[in-house]
């Protein structure tokens, strides 16, 4: 066997010390499949005095992870300290112009920083490695990047927030409101004490633009991604979800069309007769469109310290292995600039929940507005509460009350002109609820 591969691991959370006891618990198996025995050598953390319950013997530990990742103790760099800026981004750029390899799980610095960094590590012959950056366990990137050369892959989508998922399922099997849920999540440890990086949708963005790049071998373009969140969802629309054939889920798409990638992140009406409908709780999955396979489904574990903790093991191994491919995909050099397709060019099926004032005359109203944009409905559909309905013999109470509609294949940009136009003519109690559907 060859010489040892050496590694440094900067960040002891969760996932830098599941990774450490993966590396002890899989040591035989590992030097089997790679040739050589993979050890930790060094760490960096901000707290020495943590019980982690790691055999730490032989381990050299540094205070600063930047003099760990220029280090001549370790050969490889495992990142796990999270963030965009500061020192994760030190971290990955110190091991780099030292000639170390990289292993990562840090979606947002790959997100804002990949190309500079991926270019980097080319001109030095290093790998960037980032498995558990997209979708925790699920092997995603390896399936883009390394499974599909034969395929031109036209659109890649998914589930790839398992806290969002988990709200959303917890509202519709128990009918919860979402600060109810996002309490429970907050309680479980699924979400933060400020969690809106994940609610409003900004950590699937990021991890989006990461697969966009290798699905379609385009340049990062995190400000591309069109984003909305999951906060304004009321029990009303998942149970009407339900009662027309759909499920709502918080989805990433990412999709090649005539004018170019569009990248968008929003909550998705999906029908519960699809794969991606029946992943529920904090599971993720990601479904890849391609021209061979057809529709290829990966689901499995998006977050938690062993499934993240196997995608990174999965990198090292590779590295080990002395298996070092271009970062995402192909060169730099050849990643083309992405050419954004904005969503107000966006077509497709749309749910719109609009509180109206329960008179006579809205519903017709509203029609005119949406045909005048040659919008065609295919339902609406009215909900009056028995309170709102005793109010008058009439059933006419004149309270808000909510109004649905179900339209066929409409852009985003003439929706939102009818939109407008109904809330200027005074019919509206409060911001409507506009939701996409994608249909099979």
């Amino acid at each position: 066997m060859t010489q040892s591969f050496r590694l440094g691991v900067a960040g002891l959370g969760t996932v830098g010390a599941a990774v450490v006891r993966m590396i002890a618990r899989r040591a035989e198996a590992l030097a089997a499949a790679t040739g050589r025995e993979i050890r930790v050598t060094a760490v960096s953390s901000r707290d020495r005095t943590r019980d982690r319950g790691l055999d730490m013997a032989g381990v050299t530990w540094f205070d600063d992870p930047v003099a760990l990742a220029g280090s001549g103790e370790v050969d490889c760099v495992v990142e796990l300290i999270g963030g965009s800026e500061g020192a994760a981004k030190a971290v990955v750029e110190a091991a780099i112009a030292a000639g170390k390899h990289v292993v990562t799980a840090n979606k947002a610095l790959l997100a804002r920083h990949g190309a500079a960094l991926a270019k980097a590590a080319e001109e030095r012959g290093v790998a960037l490695a980032f498995e558990a950056s997209a979708a925790g366990g699920i092997p995603v990137v390896k399936a883009l990047r390394e499974g599909l050369p034969g395929n031109a892959v036209s659109r890649v989508y998914g589930i790839l927030n398992g806290t969002c998922n988990y709200i959303l399922t917890r509202m519709e099997l128990e009918g919860l409101t979402f600060e109810d849920c996002l309490k429970d999540a907050q309680a479980l440890g699924y979400a933060e004490a400020d969690p809106t990086f994940d609610i409003e949708g900004f950590d699937t963005a990021h991890k989006l633009a990461i697969l966009t790049s290798l699905a379609f071998g385009t340049e990062i373009d995190a400000d591309g991604v069109s984003v909305e969140g999951i906060s304004a969802i009321q029990p009303l629309d998942l149970t009407m979800a339900k009662e027309l054939g759909y499920r709502i889920k918080l989805l990433g798409v990412a999709q090649l069309s005539d004018g170019g990638v569009e990248q968008r992140v929003h909550p998705t009406m999906v029908p519960k007769s699809s794969s991606i409908a029946q992943v529920m709780g904090v599971t993720n999955a990601v479904t890849i469109d391609a021209d061979a396979v057809g529709e290829l489904t990966l689901i499995g574990p998006g977050a938690g310290g062993e499934a993240t903790a196997s995608a990174v093991v999965a990198d090292i191994a590779d590295v080990a292995a002395r298996i070092v491919r271009p970062t995402f995909g192909r060169p730099t050099t050849r990643l083309r600039p992405a050419s954004r397709v904005e969503m107000q060019r966006h077509e497709g099926g749309y749910y719109i929940r609009l509180t109206v004032h329960d008179r006579p005359g809205v519903a017709a109203g509203v029609a005119t507005r949406m045909a005048e944009r040659d919008i065609s409905l295919e339902s609406i559909l009215q909900r009056r509460t028995e309170s709102a309905a005793s109010q008058d013999p009439r059933g006419r109470s004149g309270r808000p009350v909510p109004l649905v509609l179900i339209t066929y294949a409409a852009t985003e940009g003439t929706i939102r002109a009818a939109l407008e136009a109904i809330a200027a003519d005074g019919l509206l109690a409060e911001a409507p609820q506009l939701i996409r559907i994608e249909r099979e």
